[in-house]
């Protein structure tokens, strides 16, 4: 039998490529001789990113694109770099999005706010990554796959897009009450049927569209994190990241050739209870 589950060869674009999700399952699929399009809008990571990738891929299987999704021109001249240099898209990873994170490197930014006085500034700002970029980023590569005649979408949604936080993960028994701020649960919810509404829209196109929804990467987070996380999930722990390289790799090659409009689920087993 041809081995299908295979990114040889394929140009993958890939959103929020600076961060933890993004550059792990930009390097591995580079490992797997993909080409890659890293795109993102942190300039303080760009030169360590693209340092660390000259030590040990050949410049002419990626692209670093610095550019903000939020931007409908950037996202066009992300996508024209990437047909100039690649010839083509033909996998993208909606990655990029703004999340309160509750490892030990920036847990003291998150705002704790209950939902009641949750200021709507910073809801705006979620909104403007994580469902107007996605949308801005998402038309522009469609256009193109719509020109090939084919394509791939997969978008990164998360438990949160599929049931509530569960708010005992954030007690830390230090009696400061806190929360999973509401801003991002609210503009995640929108990709698993952003991601059906693409699925269906465009498989007569031959463009397919699909989400992965994860839980829990382990990022150096506090051993009451940690407990807390390990207690709740029916799996007992948190994930590697590495992890997350599978179910990707399997979504972006031609082995999920028949799945369009599915949400494949990473998350220990959190939604089962």
């Amino acid at each position: 039998m041809k081995d299908t589950i295979s990114v040889k060869g394929k140009v993958i674009l890939v959103t929020g490529a600076f961060g933890l999700i993004g550059k792990t399952i930009c390097e591995s699929f580079l490992r797997q001789d993909a080409r890659v399009v890293f795109i993102d809008s942190d300039k303080k990571k760009k030169t360590a990113v693209e340092r660390s990738l000259r030590d040990q891929f050949s410049s002419r299987n990626f692209l670093l694109s610095l550019s903000d999704i939020t931007d409908a021109k950037l996202c066009n001249a992300a996508v024209a770099a990437a047909v100039k240099k690649f010839g083509r898209v033909d996998v993208l990873v909606n990655n990029a999005a703004i999340d309160a994170k509750f490892d030990k490197k920036n847990i003291t930014s998150v705002n704790p706010t209950r939902f009641e006085n949750f200021p709507i500034t910073q809801l705006d700002k979620s909104y403007e990554v994580n469902i107007k970029g996605t949308v801005l980023i998402t038309q522009a590569v469609i256009r193109q796959m719509l020109k090939q005649g084919y394509g791939n979408i997969i978008n990164v949604a998360s438990v949160y897009s599929l049931v509530a936080p569960n708010h005992d993960l954030y007690d830390f028994g230090d009696g400061q009450t806190q929360y999973k701020p509401v801003d991002y649960v609210i503009t995640k919810s929108m990709i698993p049927n952003f991601t059906k509404y693409l699925a269906t829209l465009y498989a007569k196109d031959g463009i397919r569209c699909n989400a992965i929804a994860p839980h829990g990467i382990f990022n150096d987070h506090g051993n009451q994190f940690v407990h807390n996380f390990s207690k709740l999930s029916p799996i007992g722990r948190m994930a590697d990241k590495n992890e997350l390289t599978g179910p990707f790799t399997f979504l972006a090659s031609d082995a999920s050739g028949y799945m369009t409009g599915s949400i494949l689920t990473i998350d220990g087993g959190w939604t089962a209870w």
